[in-house]
């Protein structure tokens, strides 16, 4: 069963610069056609071959035009299937022990620029102020129009240390705008903690890596140690959250489920990608790893929470988000999220090379399809509108925005469930659209509208349980 779950690593919401979102470990063996080649289509595709061979104004390379079309192939089915060339193959065996080389942002294509999905933490990107939504347009004096993923992924990667001007076209912006970047090897810390009051705890994963449910359990035991006994209440925020491996979703989806519970299903044509993965140590195990989830205290399993969630948050962490509400585990507060539920399978080639090919949809435990449609909230609570603008929040690009998006089985696209209610933060200027600046040691903003509600709403669980209690 391990071994399965070994094939779907990864449920990356689009490529990382530095990194592509996919497994990390072999997956599966080729498989045979089952249907007979289409001879009448290959017969076009080699006579447009031998047509640019000898008519294209310049020589062009067997090797460039093979690659070019399986690129073409790959990219036209969904925004997450992808070609890897060796380098871009390299790069994907390391990417998921959280480090890499680049810029640290998750990007997509639409409409033949290169999409923001989400800046990553700490990175040059987020401290740019490059925000989810904004299109790429030129890197340095080229325009990106043109361009397959791969290559503008190539452009922006780099020796540390070495600048990148980026043209950024924004919602909102009345005209484009350059931002200089100075690359960097990328760090994501993925666990940050903090007890923000006695008796409440505060947990950002920023992406999920290998070590992402272990380090999760770390932040419990420090922050019940910081508090001098268990929790009342915690915060999980996910917003921002662009996803990642999939048995760190089921660790952290596990951490405070009841033993194997259903976590995440997925269904695709090929049987090997049916799946149940559960709050089970199969699932979220790698080899002869500890078990780091059975010496969790108890109270970790019925303590309150608030799972935050946002645009940005995608993929593995709509699977946790999906996994808590169905099960009742938690509120989720925020609003709307990503919509990525797609399944992504890497196949080596022999030549060094790759292919990231979608495999399945992923549904949560009630056989909820989140693709193209995402997490509703509980409670939906906008971060706040920006004076003479819309609700920052509104700026956010959805998968539902991506070019051949694969469309939700359960229901139409962009079919919503009931309204939750709906809080808006308080009217902000516009110059709050730059990154709020944090004080010295702090990970979340004291500030933070979304935060202070969903602590607001924990403590008012517990004065409900007191008085249930009497």
């Amino acid at each position: 069963m391990g071994n399965k779950l070994q094939k779907f690593g990864l449920v990356g919401s689009g490529i990382v610069i530095g990194v592509a979102l996919s497994l990390n470990l072999p997956a599966i063996a080729d498989r045979e056609a089952a249907q007979p080649l289409p001879l009448d289509e290959l017969r076009a595709f080699t006579e447009v071959f031998g047509k640019i061979k000898s008519d294209y104004v310049e020589p062009v390379e067997d090797k460039k035009l093979i690659n070019q079309a399986i690129n073409g192939m790959l990219s036209g089915l969904d925004p997450h299937s992808a070609y890897m060339d060796a380098d871009a193959f390299k790069d994907l065996q390391v990417g998921t022990q959280g480090e890499f080389g680049g810029l640290g942002i998750e990007v997509g294509m639409e409409d033949g620029f290169v999409k923001v999905v989400s800046p990553i933490e700490d990175t040059p990107a987020q401290k740019a102020g490059l925000k989810s939504g904004d299109l790429i347009i030129k890197l340095d004096d080229t325009p990106v129009k043109g361009m397959t993923i791969n290559d503008a992924v190539k452009r922006m990667r780099g020796k540390p240390n070495t600048p990148i001007t980026l043209t950024i076209a924004r919602k909102g912006a009345n005209k484009p705008f350059t931002v200089t970047l100075i690359r960097a090897i990328i760090k994501v810390k993925s666990v940050k903690y903090k007890l923000v009051e006695p008796n409440f705890g505060y947990i950002r994963i920023t992406q999920f890596q290998e070590h992402t449910g272990e380090n999760l359990v770390q932040a419990i035991d420090a922050l019940q140690k910081d508090n001098k006994g268990p929790l009342k209440g915690m915060v999980l925020d996910l917003r921002n959250d662009p996803g990642g491996l999939l048995n760190g979703a089921v660790g952290v989806s596990a951490a405070f489920l009841k033993p194997d519970s259903l976590v995440v299903y997925t269904d695709g044509r090929a049987e090997d990608s049916k799946m149940k993965l559960t709050a089970s140590p199969d699932f979220y195990l790698r080899g002869n790893q500890p078990d780091y989830i059975k010496d969790l205290p108890a109270w970790v399993k019925t303590m309150p929470m608030v799972v935050l969630v946002n645009s940005g948050s995608a993929s593995a962490s709509e699977i946790v988000a999906g996994a808590l509400q169905d099960h009742k585990r938690a509120i989720i507060l925020g609003t709307q999220s990503f919509g990525k539920g797609s399944v992504q399978t890497v196949l080596p080639l022999g030549n060094g090379t790759g292919i990231k090919l979608t495999t399945a949809r992923y549904f949560t435990p009630n056989g909820r399809s989140i693709q193209n449609k995402g997490i509703t909230p509980d409670i939906i609570v906008e971060e706040g509108k920006v004076v003479g603008n819309e609700a920052e929040d509104g700026f956010g690009v959805r998968e539902s925005d991506l070019e051949n998006h694969l469309s939700n089985p359960n229901a139409p696209d962009n079919q919503t469930d009931a309204k939750p209610p709906k809080i808006i933060g308080p009217d902000r200027p516009a110059k709050s659209d730059k990154p709020k600046k944090l004080e010295p040691g702090e990970i979340v903003s004291k500030d933070d509208f979304q935060l202070n509600q969903a602590l607001s709403l924990l403590k008012g669980i517990n004065i409900l349980n007191k008085s249930a209690e009497k």
